[in-house]
């Protein structure tokens, strides 16, 4: 009980870098893309910036260290601002998972040169690196699903027709259930993230060999 525990403690100091990083780029990266294309909501609000204290959800934290799932505090866009809203929605969206993916791939590139160049690292050090991939990875799968409020809604929502796009957006009373229901049915949350875990990170290794 106690090595369970000790390991547990030792998986949660490991992974505190990871789960910070994969909140701070995805959110920041929502708003530098946002003001980027006109709409300066997240600048106002104090989000245009990659201090963790403007972007740290506690229950996502939480929620990111206990199930491996999680969230930060949404950044607020308006659309209106923008000179093509479904475009543009739809580019700020993709822009969180995106910088994740990017995220994840760096770690993967760092960890590579520092094996390459016989730089010394501890099993501690290896992990955080590892962890930094992961929870980057699954961030991203996480946030590109296709439920309300998450990324992957607003990317759909944009796509479909106007009628079906007011019917999906419905199904944001039930988000929330559907989550629960996601997270607590065992093998769900595998069946969705293994292969696209092993999927990514085997894409990225095979670039990492091409580069180095």
């Amino acid at each position: 009980m106690f090595d369970d525990f000790g390991s547990f403690i030792t998986g949660m100091i490991a992974g505190l870098p990871g789960i910070i990083i994969a909140m701070v780029v995805h959110e920041y990266a929502h708003a530098r893309v946002a003001v980027a294309l006109g709409d300066f909501t997240p600048r106002l609000a104090g989000r245009l910036t990659l201090n963790p204290m403007a972007h740290i959800d506690p229950l996502g934290l939480l929620m990111l260290f206990l199930v491996r799932f999680g969230w930060a505090k949404p950044v607020q866009i308006n659309p209106y601002n923008f000179s093509n809203p479904k475009r543009d929605d739809i580019l700020v969206s993709l822009a969180g998972p995106g910088a994740n993916l990017i995220t994840a791939f760096l770690a993967l590139m760092v960890m590579v040169l520092l094996l390459k160049f016989d730089f010394p690292m501890t099993e501690g050090v290896r992990m955080v690196f590892s962890l930094i991939m992961i929870y980057n990875i699954n961030f991203a799968i996480f946030n590109m699903l296709p439920l309300p409020p998450l990324d992957g809604s607003h990317i759909l929502k944009q796509l479909l027709p106007y009628e079906l796009a007011r019917q999906y957006a419905v199904l944001e009373r039930y988000s929330f259930l559907i989550l629960i229901v996601i997270v607590m049915v065992p093998g769900i949350l595998s069946a969705i993230f293994i292969p696209l875990q092993r999927l990514i990170l085997g894409i990225f290794q095979m670039i990492v060999g091409l580069i180095l």
